[in-house]
């Protein structure tokens, strides 16, 4: 058993491709963790008028832009095809139209180059994002050792995984309604916020007082589980209340008070559960571990290493991909070119 992500491990470079949901992203990463190239293509600005994702608009971006996104990646990393030993992309969990593109392109590369494919689980990918570091940096970071204790936290997911060795992986926890990234969304348009939510909640909660509204933490005692609607609907409680008496919102207020909420359950469960398996680090990945305050909480304190990705690799990459894929590729694993994706795939 390998006690820590990386040691004397066979060296190999893996191209990775992520099309999960809205970013095109394509990378190259070395022996797991040296990162050669990271190339995402967002498509915000196109969804920012729906309000949240469009799928079909999704799949039909990434089909414009996925070529040269490969090609990018591959010429920041001064490689070619030839130089590549695996291809990795994500097979899912996410929107099934959007996985297809990455996949089928993947596939092609495969067949073109005679390179393994290997499809991975997203929710994985963002496991080994914390643990990547740019390849020319002199002294690279240690990784984090295990067992090693996972808060996985984005819009489609929230959950406390706990991780005893490379690949293998027990849920211990999710969340019974909204992810925490859906819930930051969902309240920032109740407040009148831009899409996403997320970034929008912290910038207005920078003017405000986290203690001026005490909103609800669902502890869930007994389980490692989340539930964020109770919050939610005492947020919209609040606004119709204060709107009812004819006041202007406290934006800056409401925002902070809410994300104190969210902050202080996630925190108290992961270290609880850290505490309970005996896990030697704690993990935080996923786009919601970009939230200053959540990065802030974990890191003050000094009862576990905690290992966070930097901001650019928080939300959806290909470098998390490559990356999980590598651990993959090493321990023999193969996919055929009838793979399927899996809108779906848990990770357990």
């Amino acid at each position: 058993m390998m006690s820590r992500f990386s040691s004397d491990l066979p060296p190999a470079r893996v191209l990775g491709i992520e099309t999960s949901c809205d970013e095109t992203a394509a990378a190259v990463v070395e022996n797991g963790r040296a990162l050669l190239s990271s190339v995402v293509a967002s498509q915000i600005d196109i969804h920012a008028q729906y309000g949240g994702v469009f799928p079909e608009v999704a799949s039909r971006q990434h089909i414009r832009t996925i070529y040269a996104i490969v090609d990018e990646a591959l010429q920041r990393a001064h490689l070619g095809l030839t130089d590549i030993d695996a291809i990795a992309v994500t097979r899912g969990p996410g929107l099934a139209g959007s996985l297809v593109i990455g996949v089928n392109l993947a596939k092609g590369l495969a067949i073109a180059q005679n390179l393994p494919l290997i499809g991975v689980n997203h929710l994985e990918g963002h496991i080994y994002s914390a643990c990547l570091y740019p390849a020319d940096v002199p002294h690279p970071p240690p990784p984090p050792e295990f067992p090693l204790l996972a808060l996985l936290v984005s819009g489609g997911h929230t959950e406390l995984i706990l991780i005893r060795q490379h690949l293998e992986y027990q849920r211990l926890g999710g969340t019974l309604d909204d992810a925490a990234g859906e819930a930051f969304d969902k309240v920032a348009r109740l407040l009148g916020l831009p899409y996403p939510g997320g970034p929008s909640i912290q910038k207005a909660a920078q003017d405000g007082n986290p203690q001026a509204f005490n909103f609800p933490r669902a502890r869930l005692e007994g389980t490692w589980n989340f539930s964020f609607s109770g919050l939610k609907t005492a947020v919209l409680r609040t606004v119709r209340e204060l709107e009812s008496r004819g006041r202007n919102l406290p934006i800056p207020d409401l925002a902070a008070s809410f994300q104190a909420s969210v902050v202080d359950i996630l925190v108290q469960k992961t270290f609880h559960a850290a505490k309970v398996y005996q896990a030697k680090a704690i993990l935080v990945a996923g786009g919601v571990s970009a939230n200053e305050a959540l990065r802030n909480a974990f890191l003050s304190q000094r009862e576990f290493p905690v290992h966070i990705p930097p901001l650019s690799l928080c939300t959806d990459n290909a470098a998390m991909i490559a990356a999980a894929g590598y651990f993959h590729y090493i321990a023999g694993e193969r996919h055929p070119l009838n793979l399927d994706v899996l809108p779906n795939w848990t990770l357990s």
